[in-house]
């Protein structure tokens, strides 16, 4: 009897014990397995570097040509987050964390049009990409656009949100911007340039995570990353000779000749202006983004399924 209720209660252990290592594993294979899209396209985070710098991006599925989403100035692959599972639907997708912004890292150097391309570049490479279709927001567009001037034969097509082919102003004008993000309350002012440009319409959800990639971008990138798009080299008319889709806001801050000097700079240009949003319109209508985006790959050809 006594060997008996010594070992009843060792066999419930071991069945226990059992039970628990299945559980544990259970969990870690959850907490390491890869996201899957509703294709089966496999996610996940990586770094790359350049000049000794880590650039992180953010890959969903596989193949050699990409949709390579760009944030613009302050901002973060978040930027997209609501965007990506139907984009990735359709093809494959990268989403950079430009140097200086995100999670890459942020040394100090000159944040320029020039550097931002390259390390485009340096994604695309590691993440075996040959061409891309560049959608680019805001200082995205002037990136993508020196990311085309250095690699045309990588370029498929680019996506214009919200982002200009001309200088924004005169250098007073641009030096009216910059000073503010020099002084000491920098965080303020660049809250409420934001916030002008987000328009009424933005959600206060929207509101928060776009403030939230400024609060995290350090001041000497701010100001550099806005001196860079002052620089005057990067404005010039040199020719886009891909296709081009450009969804700009309906606002006064686009001049009445908008759509006709892009479609001096881009002869294959679609051109689209949205009402009722603001600067982070592909925030505020991730569907009709993506829906738009899908139409100028499918009439183009480009990024075939």
């Amino acid at each position: 009897m006594k060997l008996i209720t010594t070992r009843i209660p060792m066999l419930q252990r071991l069945k226990y014990v059992r039970l628990l290592l299945s559980v544990l594993c259970g969990l870690l294979l959850a907490a390491t397995a890869v996201p899957q899209g509703s294709k089966g396209s496999q996610s996940e985070s990586r770094y790359t570097s350049l000049d000794g710098a880590r650039i992180h991006y953010q890959s969903y599925g596989k193949g050699r040509e990409a949709l390579l989403l760009i944030h613009g100035w302050s901002c973060s692959t978040d930027s997209w987050r609501d965007l990506i599972p139907d984009l990735s639907k359709r093809s494959r997708v990268i989403a950079i964390d430009l140097p200086g912004h995100g999670l890459s890292d942020k040394p100090q150097v000159a944040y320029t049009m020039d550097l931002f391309a390259q390390a485009v570049d340096a994604v695309m490479r590691d993440a075996g990409v040959k061409r891309a279709v560049l959608v680019g927001h805001s200082m995205g567009t002037p990136v993508a656009r020196q990311f085309y001037r250095k690699y045309p034969q990588k370029t498929l097509a680019i996506v214009i949100v919200d982002g200009s082919l001309r200088p924004f102003g005169d250098k007073k004008l641009m030096e009216g911007f910059i000073a503010p993000l020099r002084a000491s309350n920098y965080k303020e002012a660049g809250a409420g340039m934001l916030a002008g440009m987000g328009g009424p319409s933005l959600s206060p959800e929207l509101k928060e995570r776009i403030q939230t990639s400024f609060l995290k971008t350090p001041q000497y990138v701010l100001v550099s990353a806005m001196e860079g798009m002052a620089d005057e080299s990067i404005w010039g008319q040199d020719k886009i000779n891909v296709p081009v889709l450009a969804i700009l806001t309906k606002s006064p801050f686009w001049p009445a000749d908008t759509e006709q000097f892009y479609r001096s700079i881009a002869p294959r240009l679609d051109f689209q202006r949205w009402d009722g949003v603001g600067h982070f319109l592909m925030m505020e209508k991730p569907k009709e983004f993506d829906a738009a985006v899908i139409a100028f790959l499918d009439k183009n050809a480009l990024l075939k399924k």
